[in-house]
């Protein structure tokens, strides 16, 4: 019987290494792995083409399509990219921002509205620290170069929203540095970061602060899902478990991989003490995939995309997966 061919396009992440490079293999998958290391190139092909059986793609499009009706995958919940957000926000020094506060009333730089990063940045500044969004000008564009960034596949905001276009000619990290926008809620760090002093984070101890928010929430953002192609779930159901497993061996074999310190993995001199200090305060695994360990991130997350108007209710979180295999 001819197995179902399955092209899967992510970034080459230590977690799926061993799945590019065929050390691990999806079972009765005829697969082929397409490397991409820019997320919004990823996007982009699949939600406005559907170029790929499946994906890594943006969890705010995921969900704001899936909440509309209108998105033409379903997900697994395996997570590509997660990452704490407070230390990707920035300031011009001179701002006047001290606290989470002061934002209110400032231009802030962001490379997309809807995009998960900023989504997640924009909810933990309003639930964590009271900031009235609403008084906030967002400035929309690329942070290193002038103009747009990516095309997302989202449906139209469904409350009003102060956004405008950066049509200066100049990045979002050059209006930053000359004060022209007040901070950034960045995806990346600005150009100029460590070397302009006028470009500084918003919280100096981000990796303290970060520690204790995961502490006190247990929420590690989720920026990227597994989207499979409705149409090809449809025709092959069992695709979902076999890629869903591969990814969790995959992830498995790179935290398998990373303890190892007779030879560092990652040109980190304090690999070590780094993965020590990983595990206690996340465990083992600071990376689970499924719903139920990454709860309290998923439920976050969708109230966030809520209350910012980017979806017209409440998604219940296991409505947003296909069933897979239990286990991590």
């Amino acid at each position: 019987m001819t197995q179902p061919k399955l092209r899967f396009a992510c970034g080459v992440y230590d977690r799926v290494i061993a799945l590019y490079s065929g050390e691990v293999k999806p079972e009765g998958i005829d697969f082929e792995f397409i490397g991409n290391d820019n997320p919004r190139d990823i996007f982009d092909k699949m939600g406005a083409r559907q170029e790929y059986d499946a994906a890594e793609m943006s969890s705010s499009e995921f969900i704001a399509g899936t909440s509309a009706g209108t998105s033409p995958f379903v997900a697994i919940p395996a997570f590509m990219s997660r990452a704490f957000r407070h230390g990707f926000i920035t300031i011009n020094k001179n701002a006047g921002i001290i606290t989470p506060k002061d934002l209110e009333g400032k231009r802030v730089g962001v490379a997309l509205y809807t995009m998960t990063a900023a989504v997640f940045i924009r909810g933990l500044l309003q639930n964590e620290y009271g900031v009235d969004l609403s008084s906030i000008r967002w400035v929309q564009g690329a942070i290193d170069k002038a103009g747009s960034y990516g095309s997302p596949t989202v449906p139209p905001l469904l409350k009003k929203v102060n956004i405008e276009n950066n049509t200066s000619g100049k990045s979002l990290s050059e209006l930053l540095a000359s004060g022209e926008i007040d901070a950034l809620a960045g995806v990346t760090m600005p150009k100029g970061f460590g070397e302009n002093p006028n470009i500084q984070r918003l919280f100096p101890n981000f990796v303290e602060v970060e520690k204790d928010y995961y502490r006190r929430t247990k929420i590690f953002p989720i920026m990227h899902v597994v989207a499979i192609r409705k149409a090809v779930h449809e025709k092959y159901p069992e695709v979902a478990g076999s890629l869903y497993r591969a990814l969790c061996e995959s992830k498995r074999v790179a935290l398998e991989k990373m303890d190892y310190t007779g030879a560092l993995r990652a040109t980190l001199p304090w690999l070590p003490a780094h993965i020590e200090e990983q595990k206690a305060v996340m465990g083992r695994d600071p990376w689970p995939y499924g719903v139920e360990p990454n709860r309290a991130t998923l439920n976050a997350l969708t109230l966030y995309l809520y209350q910012q108007g980017i979806t017209d209710k409440l998604m219940p979180v296991d409505s947003l997966f296909v069933p897979v295999p239990q286990g991590s």
